[in-house]
């Protein structure tokens, strides 16, 4: 018997480049860095073999939308110019677009002259870490070309975030930034809109959590939630373990965000995740 208070009975979808993705049941975003200098999985790929090999099989493993990042955003990560940053990018989105031409491609950006390169080079989505806020041209690139946008929450940049963050109450902060970027979003004609809180972006340990217990709050803003957890140190910190040891730990996280409402999980290990979608799935609706 089904539950009707199930969080998976939520009829959403977004549109990647003409292709309806259904929300119903939760996806799963795979993360493919293709920076030296990632928290996790940086400089992993050697060539366009090992990038190939590990789409295919983030693929195979049941993911929805691959999320490719040329930019490293870890805390104090080194800046690259935009130059750099496209010589990157540009070719793996070829490359994945020529050999899986199926699969959606996320861009893990936050400059809009990136992003609108990658768009007219065949990306379908746009992952912008900064919700908007460190370029003020992305919200009229995303205006543009209409592909759905990932906004994310933020405190500073990426050399600052992890410095002393405050809030007298981060879940109302952390609302109020969507309620007002949404907004600004819908008046220019946007639509497909994803929300992601940004964990381990400008939070502390304790807040981190808060968001997490919280989540389901943010789904009074009608827009489907992303959950980042993977690997990332709020999990290492408490059990006090390494990244490449992290996923028990992440597996419990995304758990926990599917109970709370999270719609889209963008992680490094896709079957794992998938794993934990339909268990959840079938507990919810059992």
């Amino acid at each position: 018997m089904k539950n009707p208070d199930s969080l998976f009975n939520e009829a959403k979808t977004i549109n990647c480049g003409g292709k309806l993705i259904s929300l119903s049941t939760p996806i799963v975003m795979g993360i493919l860095n293709i920076t030296p200098d990632s928290f996790y999985d940086g400089g992993a790929y050697k060539n366009d073999k090992d990038i190939l090999n590990k789409a295919e099989q983030m693929i195979l493993e049941g993911a929805s939308i691959i999320d490719i990042g040329a930019y490293s955003t870890r805390p104090n990560a080194k800046d690259i110019s935009i130059v750099e940053e496209q010589e990157r990018l540009i070719p793996i989105i070829k490359l994945i677009k020529n050999t899986f031409s199926d699969i959606p491609i996320s861009v893990d950006t936050f400059r809009s002259v990136i992003a609108e390169i990658a768009i007219n080079e065949g990306a379908d989505m746009i992952n912008d870490i900064s919700g908007g806020t460190m370029d003020e041209h992305m919200f009229d690139i995303i205006t543009k070309y209409k592909v759905p946008y990932v906004m994310m929450h933020i405190r500073g940049t990426p050399a600052t975030m992890q410095i002393n963050p405050t809030y007298e109450n981060v879940i109302k902060e952390v609302m109020d930034f969507f309620i007002e970027k949404i907004a600004i979003l819908k008046s220019k004609g946007v639509n497909d809109i994803i929300i992601d809180p940004g964990f381990g972006f400008g939070k502390t340990l304790e807040n981190n959590y808060q968001l997490l217990n919280h989540l389901s709050l943010f789904r009074m803003l009608d827009c489907p939630i992303l959950c980042g957890l993977s690997r990332k140190s709020m999990i290492n910190k408490v059990i006090d373990i390494k990244p490449d040891a992290a996923l028990n730990g992440t597996t419990v996280l995304n758990t926990i965000a599917l109970q709370n409402g999270a719609n889209i999980l963008r992680v490094h290990d896709v079957k794992e995740a998938m794993e934990a979608i339909k268990l959840v799935h079938f507990h919810q609706n059992i």
